[in-house]
């Protein structure tokens, strides 16, 4: 949802704007030149930074304080309560753009829920959220394990019958002498049953043929304007004696459900319902059926219809059969559907079809859905925000105010943003300037609230509060892209360069890497425009620039023309030198344009892989990791790659499997490598180090090129390392560093270190920071290896570099309490937690405040952090050390 909210109702018009399609001549092969006398109005074309969106997220003001509250009443609460309250938590982390810490939310929801149809929801919702992924329950079928988390659920052993619903005590009975027998005639058919057995059926028949009713003393009686069949009466009638139904179509099923509904006949109806669930394996089936398990109450029916629709998701929000069943359903047919899970089905959905299509009719009815089955003011206030967002962005601007301000006073003061704009379209920019004021007055301020703000004033003025909300949260993007665009524009391109590095150091953002491809296109620097726009299709082969309208693949055959091509020894020697310099960027550009040529694609695949992981980007990396599969050249290439697949979504074991497969078809430095790798995560036992550095010494005597073989050499120094054999590391170090794998100076650096020589390993980090492009990591570890101001200046670079960082700010702190400046050391932490949720920095800012004999601050940032890892150890002890004291 990149660009969720449209700002092309709130952003200014541009009167010379470029028309994107000028830039797509490609039968000429040229771009058109920036004359001096249109540069301005070009850049100004070309450079358009569209206002933020306001993500239609669950974004509190104080998260730590909403995660500990959760965490609180997770403790106390009933079970039927548990599994929304992980709901809750998940939409937090949502909000944080935690992905990890969301699944396991969702994955809470699921082990908790208290009903089949929770079970049902969440396990959906989790199949929902690993599209993509079924490869690796093949795979791990492959391996003799089968990969059953979160399949389907059987509904009926989850709701059994209660047999006291038909209980006949109480009922009168006709004490005179009835024959043993009735028959029912339907038609001119006559079906002869036993009166007792048809009469236990039900309440109503058993006041039918042993009450006062006049058929108790008839030997026939007529059913054929019951709508029930011949078939369907002889079926009945072997039911009232074997206690099961024979095998019969669905039609006729149907028709004895429904016959059984009419007249009460409880244990019939189930076997009905249980057998017709037994039925449905298909959206058709599901849609088909789902009307009569609504309009005959028939809950087991209606479970297994659910489940089947909800594990179809996506596909089925574009069936409108499918919409209208959650959408034109009274609330009675959903919660025979659904039970009491009507809230989180609709966030379910909702959260689907916003992905689908944030402004599509569907979206708003549901989040309406949502809306009406919200319990409490944590769900009425995402369901409030997200309805107004969608409005909003269907131009619905007095429905949008009216969600907005719901949500606004259950609590919610993100949505202001979204009262701001309304209040700016209509020409009310000084009223929008002003409720943000008020809000950063009135609470501890964000970041969004000052870049929300910006969006309402000009000049110094704007430029100061986007600084400000960078210096909160420097993971918001639209400031730095703002500041570039104004230094565009004013003709400062290095300044509007070293602006936009400074986010895609950290955060690989799309939109920065196009922001960056147009400004490099504005100094016709090609080849650096080019190297962005492959990084872009990368990660995402669909992307479209110009708000849109141009495939990124047609600007990049279009900028290639201008570019000199390169041969394949060219890209080799730009592979390395990118590689050594560690410039993941320009190295993911180069493998993108290897791929194109007839090159072992299988190979390329999977260094480009390698890269994405480095970046942080592992769905993209699972995809270049199944393309290499997919392109893998031979049997025992093949297995490697899914050995990786499987080791790195965790199954390490099944991982070490892969990879002695393919060492039995062939010896090969990938296949050793990857058993090294395998073996040390998945075996408990330090005596594995030796056999670690077995297979490693195996893979570097197989071929390879000399960038596999420098991170073998490192690893391999590594595991010397801890097994304390240091000249031995040191010369896997050195030879690694001999074919340019720069980043063996970190391990060399750790060498000197335990050898004693501090300043030989600060020696060694700083040659690391001078060759590397990326080298916040190289400052922080050289940290280590210095004084305290030393250590100090190079931790306040890291934040410079990659504020993502929590190490320096745990640094920053402990200095500042051994200083006993107890306020500064949690203020340090705080400025890190206000954007990322880690558990090291709440940890921290808990000991600190118990420290302080702050037992509530302490207990709170307890829960927060136990909410991020509920099984980590010290926290688990600092929490029970704690809740103690608690008064």
């Amino acid at each position: 949802m990149r660009t969720f909210f449209s700002a092309d109702s709130c952003k200014e018009a541009h009167p010379n704007a470029l028309n994107p399609q000028s830039w797509l001549h490609i039968e000429r092969g040229k771009l058109p030149k920036l004359s001096s006398q249109s540069s301005s109005a070009s850049i100004e074309s070309l450079i358009k930074v569209p206002q933020p969106p306001i993500l239609p997220f669950y974004k509190p003001i104080d998260y730590v304080e909403v995660l500990a509250q959760i965490h609180e009443e997770l403790e106390s609460c009933p079970p039927q309560e548990r599994s929304n309250l992980f709901l809750l938590q998940y939409q937090v982390f949502r909000g944080l753009g935690e992905v990890k810490l969301m699944r396991r939310s969702l994955r809470g929801a699921w082990q908790r829920a208290n009903t089949v149809h929770e079970k049902i929801i969440f396990a959906a919702w989790l199949k929902y959220e690993k599209q993509g992924e079924e490869l690796i329950a093949d795979l791990l079928s492959t391996c003799g394990k089968c990969a059953k988390e979160f399949g389907p659920v059987d509904v009926a052993s989850h709701l059994l019958f209660d047999r006291n619903v038909s209980s006949e005590e109480g009922i009168l009975t006709n004490k005179n002498d009835v024959s043993q027998y009735v028959i029912f005639t339907i038609e001119d058919e006559k079906i002869v049953c036993d009166r007792q057995k048809i009469s236990e059926l039900s309440v109503p028949f058993h006041a039918m043929l042993k009450g006062y009713f006049s058929e108790s003393h008839s030997d026939t009686i007529d059913l054929s304007e019951n709508n029930i069949s011949v078939s369907g009466m002889r079926a009945i009638s072997y039911f009232s004696f074997a206690g099961s139904l024979p095998e019969l179509p669905p039609n006729l099923l149907l028709e004895i459900l429904v016959f059984a509904n009419k007249y009460c006949c409880e244990r019939l109806k189930d076997a009905c319902d249980r057998r017709l669930a037994s039925l449905v394996s298909s959206k058709e089936d599901a849609v088909e059926l789902m009307e009569y398990a609504l309009d005959e109450n028939s809950v087991i029916l209606a479970a297994s219809c659910l489940q089947v629709l909800l594990r179809d998701l996506p596909n089925c929000l574009n069936d409108i059969r499918v919409v209208e069943i959650f959408i034109q359903s009274n609330r009675q047919q959903l919660e025979v559907m659904v039970g009491p899970g009507l809230f989180a089905l609709f966030c379910f959905l909702s959260e689907v079809s916003m992905n689908l299509n944030s402004s599509s009719d569907t979206t708003a009815h549901l989040l309406e859905r949502l809306v009406d089955f919200s319990e409490n003011d944590k769900q009425r206030l995402l369901a409030f925000h997200q309805l107004g967002c969608v409005r909003f962005l269907r131009k619905e601007y007095d429905e949008a105010r009216g969600v907005f301000e719901g949500a606004v006073r259950v609590g919610h003061m993100y949505s202001i943003a979204g009262l701001a704009r309304l209040d700016y379209l209509k020409g009310e920019k000084l009223l929008s300037y002003e409720k943000l004021s008020s809000v950063i007055a009135s609470v501890t301020p964000l970041g969004w609230m000052y870049q929300e703000r910006s969006l309402y004033c000009d000049g110094d003025i704007r430029w100061e509060d986007l600084e400000k909300a960078t210096d909160l949260d420097p993971t918001l993007i639209y400031p730095y892209m703002y500041r570039a665009a104004s230094l565009m524009r004013t003709q400062n391109a290095q300044a509007a360069l070293e602006e936009i590095n400074r986010i895609l150091g950290f955060k690989l953002s799309l939109e920065c890497l196009e922001l960056r491809f147009f400004i490099y296109l504005t100094l016709e620097d090609y080849k650096a425009a080019l190297c962005d726009i492959q990084t872009i299709l990368t990660l995402r082969p669909d992307y479209r620039m110009f708000e849109g309208r141009v495939a990124a693949s047609q600007l990049c055959t279009l900028v290639r023309e201008h570019v000199e091509p390169w041969t394949t020894a060219d890209c080799w020697a730009r592979l390395y030198d990118c590689w050594s310099a560690v410039d993941d960027i320009g190295s993911l550009s180069v493998i993108y344009q290897m791929l194109e040529s007839d090159a072992a694609k299988g190979v390329l695949y999977f260094r480009q892989s390698l890269l994405l992981l480095r970046l942080n980007c592992p769905e993209a990396a699972m995809r270049s990791l199944q393309l290499a599969r997919q392109h893998a050249s031979s049997e025992h290439e093949r297995l490697v790659y899914e050995g990786w697949i499987l080791y790195d979504t965790g199954h390490y074991e099944e991982g070490l499997h892969k990879a002695e497969e393919s060492i039995s078809i062939k010896r090969s430095f990938e296949a050793f490598f990857l058993k090294a790798y395998a073996l040390a995560d998945s075996s408990l036992d330090s005596s594995c180090s030796a056999t670690v550095i077995s297979l490693l010494e195996d893979a570097l005597k197989c071929p390879s090129d000399n960038l596999r073989k420098g991170q073998a050499l490192n690893n391999l120094g590594s595991v010397f390392v801890d097994c304390q054999k240091y000249d031995s590391a040191a010369d896997c170090y050195i030879n690694a560093l001999k074919i340019r794998h720069t980043r063996a100076h970190q391990g060399l650096a750790r060498v000197h270190y335990l050898k004693q020589d501090k300043a030989a390993a600060y020696k060694e980090m700083t040659e690391l920071i001078q060759k590397a492009k990326n080298n916040a990591s190289a400052y922080e570890k050289r940290s280590e290896y210095c004084d305290r101001e030393l250590a100090q200046a190079d931790l306040e670079m890291v934040t410079r570099l990659d504020p993502l960082r929590v190490y320096p700010y745990r640094y920053r702190a402990a200095v500042l309490m051994d200083n006993r400046k107890e306020d500064e050391a949690i203020t340090e932490l705080s400025r890190a937690i206000a954007f990322k949720a880690d558990l090291h920095l709440l940890h921290l800012r808990a000991a600190f405040h118990e420290h302080k004999g702050d037992v509530l601050g302490a207990l709170r940032d307890c829960r927060a952090a136990l909410s991020v890892d509920p099984n980590h150890q010290e926290m688990l002890e600092l929490h029970s050390r704690v809740n103690s004291h608690e008064p």
